[in-house]
């Protein structure tokens, strides 16, 4: 008994002590969770040292890396199953985390909730997910591609599936046709293929079906008509043969139902008007027919989409009901008189009747209940700025509609001017159903332009119509820009906005997108068209039809966007008859004038102007030309605030215009006469051109005593701040970003030299004279010291000039000027970009002169990777480095004849051209003179402590017209290189001759630049 009474005691004690262990190691989460878990957040990227996980306790510290409006969501659950503390849930929502799905999620064998909705991440889907056991999987707003896995089909006890918004293709699978548990589906925002597949028998608890612009077709599956606990249908935008409007009888729990733009044909089925729940019916631009005379309302209708069909009979007044949005737009119903109900107002009441009569051929016709109306008169024009207020631009007054009230189906008439808009569409899921986001605001300050900071937007169609038009040609200039997608790095850059504009029911723009026209967001853009009225009204549609994103940057964004609209008739010519008594008296009055200021005139303007004139004489210039009052205006009356740099010709000021274009001004300086020579120079050649990687000359402002020209502004000032600039001024530009402003460089300088109508040498290619814009592109800047390659004389001088350094030996020692001595620059600046170092900040040694000696060195020695920018790690691909290096040493050969063409240097660049296997090398002559005038120029200033320019930069003069600002030449030694070079030289290069060159005996005069980068940018570079 004794034993028996131990034995007992023993047991209880030591289940005691075991099963507190138990316990303790129940809370304790496995460490190949935790594992898994830190592993799936590298993954994803985007959070690094700003996350801590701690496993023992389950939770998490995550920190956002920004201030800003995302409101990222995080969380983390675990729960114990099986006796074992396990990963439940997982959420990264609004992180823009930019990496790829992580696979590792298969080592969490008891998730059941993952979130990563609102991310940057791309990839496609990982096959492995489809043996867990989960509920809910949001994947929505990212940029995943490819197919969805068929192994989906396994995840049988999934509830909700949200794969909106990304990029997504292929056909649906069959094997979704498992998900019997399915609650919440949505594949909105994709570019699926196939029919819509018939996997929806099975789905008896569904609630809400989104298939809106998934890129499926139709028809729309039967089996749908047997999911009687749908409360959302949505399926939009499906091409495919027209079908009978789908047999959905049994939804009779519908809250929301839309099937708009799905092809469907024949009459409404009365039992929809029937279904109790239902708020909102949108069954817009499909092939309907019928007349609603019968129609008899049970439901509660929020909202009432039926534009874009073929309608007929009476309007009821059934559907006329107090609180509700009803839009008949663009049907053929009977036209109602104005004693009719339809044309009552009220204002509980949004009615859209435009174009809603089977009268097609009159205004009646498209502006209902306006009995018998007639024009009093014809008007030549109209100027609309879309959600605003009234604001003047350019002499035109811009009327406003900033103050009308919004709806879901709003029509708005303007009686004074005889314009008005038509508004359709519900922004869904945006919580406001008092409908007041059909006005888009922006309070940036890239967007100065008061027709830019506000725009009208729709969800659906959006059309501004003009009526009382005299029939006639006209130009219709629609101005966009896109201000409610926000200009960063967040989920929220992913936002794409694409419509259809369609002018005189003619479609003029497919999958029109702002912000790729524009070339980014906050950047305005006008869009002219010759339009012909000959019905005495003129209409613009601009429609969505289901493309882009309605989730990202958030919801209720969506659809067409429209910020100003101009209307002119290009025949009208005002007070055309009265222009014989009007001539009459300007006449008089300018001959009185002219006497009185005759002499005045003569002698103080005229003697300057034909001045300038003898330097004009042969220039044809292809430029705006602005007033100076123009150009005060837009700096302010170059208010010193708006001083962006400081050049040889005088300052650079920015400057805006009155249309919203940012600008960059320079300003001659009165007191240099060779700046005025060299500023027709750049006139003369610069008008000419046009490509995208050369800086775009807006115009030029010859007045008075000022000389000005009007530049584009680049917003990320030049190469080499990018590059060299102070920590706070450089940017971070990865390799493939180098790659394209290298490619872009050499691009322009092709442009220049072989396909321009001017071929022209630019003699000063350097970091500082190649500018980047918004986004990092490539621009060639300072013509100034270009050389015109004509058969012909010209007025247009050619001198010596450049930066030591970039320029080529047989040009900076003997002044011999061809193509192949922009070749050599481009070669130094492509080592630059490579490297991340300035070739006038190296620091040289026994070894090595300067930048183009050291990757000589490095590349006799086989060790190109040396020169690659530590900057990058290992961020970068080798052979693409490779190429580019070995391109920029060809570049920079020694011998004129052996370096590449700028296309041929394209070419390999591209890889479309092959690099020499053996790079040819120059011999020992041609190597002291690549590198002579290097050691010269740094010996000279080591004697005299000569200090360059801005970027530390020593630059020849091109400016005077004295020998003794010129580079020296000197005519012996240019004779002895010139008997050195061989015969294909000779004859590649005979278009420049010594001639073309002043030759001067005496030692070389240094000094610094009149024409460079700094002209337009302040850059303040600091030494490597």
């Amino acid at each position: 008994m004794f034993f028996v009474v131990f034995f007992k005691s023993l047991l209880l004690v030591s289940l005691g002590l075991f099963g507190g262990q138990f316990f303790v190691d129940a809370q304790q989460l496995p460490q190949s969770e935790v594992d898994a878990l830190n592993e799936i957040v590298k993954t994803m990227g985007g959070l690094g040292a700003n996350w801590s996980f701690n496993g023992s306790a389950c939770e998490f510290k995550v920190t956002p890396a920004r201030d800003d409006e995302v409101n990222p969501t995080t969380n983390i659950t675990c729960n114990i199953l099986n006796n074992t503390r396990h990963i439940t849930t997982l959420i990264f929502k609004r992180w823009s985390l930019s990496g790829v799905l992580p696979h590792q999620v298969d080592r969490l064998p008891q998730l059941q909730h993952i979130d990563l909705a609102y991310n940057y991440l791309n990839g496609s889907i990982p096959v492995e997910w489809s043996s867990r056991q989960w509920k809910f999987m949001d994947l929505e707003a990212n940029q995943f591609f490819g197919t969805v896995p068929a192994q989906l089909g396994k995840l049988v006890n999934l509830e909700t599936l949200r794969l909106s918004s990304n990029s997504l293709t292929g056909n649906l699978p069959m094997e979704f046709a498992e998900l019997k548990n399915l609650k919440n589906f949505r594949i909105n925002d994709n570019n699926f293929n196939g029919s819509i597949p018939d996997i929806f028998q099975s789905w008896k608890v569904i609630d809400r079906l989104e298939l809106q612009g998934s890129g499926l077709e139709g028809p729309i599956p039967s089996s749908i008509s047997g999911l009687k606990s749908l409360t959302q249908l949505r399926i939009s935008d499906i091409n495919g043969t027209n079908q009978a409007f789908p047999e959905i009888q049994n939804l009779t729990a519908l809250k929301r139902l839309s099937l708009r733009n799905c092809s469907i044909s024949g009459e409404i089925p009365q039992y929809i008007w029937g279904i109790k729940n239902l708020r909102v019916l949108d069954l817009s631009f499909n092939s309907l027919t019928g007349e609603l005379s019968n129609v008899q309302i049970d439901g509660i209708f929020k909202f009432i989409f039926l534009s874009g069909n073929s309608l007929s009979g009476n309007i009821p007044e059934s559907i006329l009901r107090k609180g509700t949005n009803v839009d008949l737009s663009y049907n053929n119903f009977n036209l109602p008189s104005s004693e009719q109900p339809a044309c009552r107002e009220s204002q509980d009441l949004n009615l859209n009747l435009f174009r809603s009569s089977v009268v097609k051929n009159n205004l009646n016709g498209v502006l209902p209940c306006q009995d018998n109306f007639k024009c009093d008169q014809y008007r030549h024009s109209f100027h609309i700025n879309c959600g605003g207020q009234n604001v003047k631009v350019h002499g035109s007054t811009f009327e406003g509609d900033g103050n009308v009230d919004d709806g879901a189906a709003k029509s708005y008439l303007n009686h004074d001017a005889n314009w008005g808009f038509s508004s359709t569409g519900d922004f869904t899921d945006d919580d406001d159903e008092q409908n007041t986001r059909y006005i888009a605001d922006s309070d940036s300050s890239l967007i100065s332009s008061e027709l830019y900071t506000n725009a009208r937007i729709a969800p659906l169609s959006l059309t501004y119509f003009g009526y009382c038009l005299a029939n006639g040609n006209y130009l219709v200039t629609l101005n966009f820009a896109e201000i409610l997608f926000p200009n960063d790095t967040t989920f929220r850059s992913l936002g794409r906005r694409i419509f259809d504009i369609y002018i005189q029911d003619k479609l003029v723009e497919k999958d029109f997108n702002i912000e790729a026209e524009a070339s980014g967001v906050l950047k305005p853009i006008s869009k002219p068209y010759n339009v012909t009225i000959a019905n005495n009204s003129l209409e613009i549609r601009f429609n969505w039809a289901g493309k882009g994103t309605t989730a990202t940057p958030k919801r209720g964004v969506y659809g067409p966007l429209v910020s100003a609209i101009s209307v002119e008739d290009l025949n009208f010519k005002p007070g055309k008859k009265n222009i014989a008594s009007i001539v009459v008296g300007v006449v008089a009055g300018f001959c009185i004038l002219v006497l009185v200021l005759g002499i005045l005139y003569w002698k103080y303007y005229v003697r300057t102007k034909s001045s300038k004139q003898t330097d004009l004489k042969g220039l044809d210039l292809q430029t705006n030309s602005f007033t100076l009052k123009q150009i005060k205006a837009a700096t302010n009356n170059f208010d010193s605030l708006n001083k962006i740099g400081e050049g040889g010709f005088g300052p650079v000021f920015k400057g805006l215009l009155s249309d919203g274009t940012i600008i960059a001004v320079k300003q001659l300086s009165s007191k240099s006469k060779q700046g005025n020579r060299e500023f027709l120079n750049e006139i003369g050649m610069i008008s000419c051109l046009q490509h995208p990687n050369l800086v775009k000359l807006h115009g030029c402002c010859i007045e008075g005593d000022q000389l000005l020209l009007v530049y584009e502004y680049m917003e990320n000032n030049c190469l080499a701040r990018a590059l060299f600039g102070r920590n706070n001024c450089q940017l971070k530009l990865d390799w493939p970003t180098r790659q394209k402003i290298c490619l872009g460089i050499a691009r322009g300088l092709a442009f220049l030299h072989e396909e321009s109508r001017f071929k022209i040498v630019h003699r000063d290619i350097k970091a500082t004279n190649v500018l980047l814009d918004r986004d990092l592109n490539p621009k060639i800047s300072d013509f100034g010291l270009a050389k015109l390659d004509e058969e012909e004389k010209t007025h247009i001088s050619t001198r010596v000039a450049g930066t030591i350094g970039y320029m080529a030996p047989e040009y900076a020692l003997w002044g011999y000027l061809t193509y192949k001595a922009d070749v050599y620059s481009f070669g130094v600046v492509a080592l630059e970009i490579v490297s991340g170092i300035n070739n006038m900040s190296f620091v040289p040694d026994d070894n090595c002169a300067c930048l183009l000696d050291w990757a000589c060195h490095l590349q006799q020695n086989g060790k190109l990777k040396e020169l690659v920018d530590p900057k990058l790690k290992s961020e970068f691909k080798e052979e693409e480095a490779e190429r580019m290096i070995k391109v920029s040493i060809l570049c920079t050969n020694g011998s004129p004849s052996l370096r590449p063409t700028m296309s041929e240097v394209v070419g390999m660049l591209e890889g479309t051209t092959k690099i020499p296997d053996a790079i040819p090398e120059a011999g020992s002559y041609s190597q002291d003179l690549r590198f002579k005038a290097i050691r010269d120029q740094r010996l000279l200033m080591q004697n005299q402590s000569l200090v360059g320019n801005h970027a530390g930069h020593p630059t020849l003069a091109g400016s005077s017209t004295s020998g003794q600002d010129l580079y020296t030449v000197n005519e012996e030694s240019y004779l002895r290189y010139k008997a050195t070079k061989d015969d294909s030289y000779e004859q590649i290069e005979s278009k420049s001759s010594v001639s073309d060159l002043q030759l001067s005996t005496s030692m070389p005069s240094w000094t610094g630049s009149s024409t460079s980068g700094h002209d337009l940018y302040s850059n303040h570079l600091s030494s490597k």
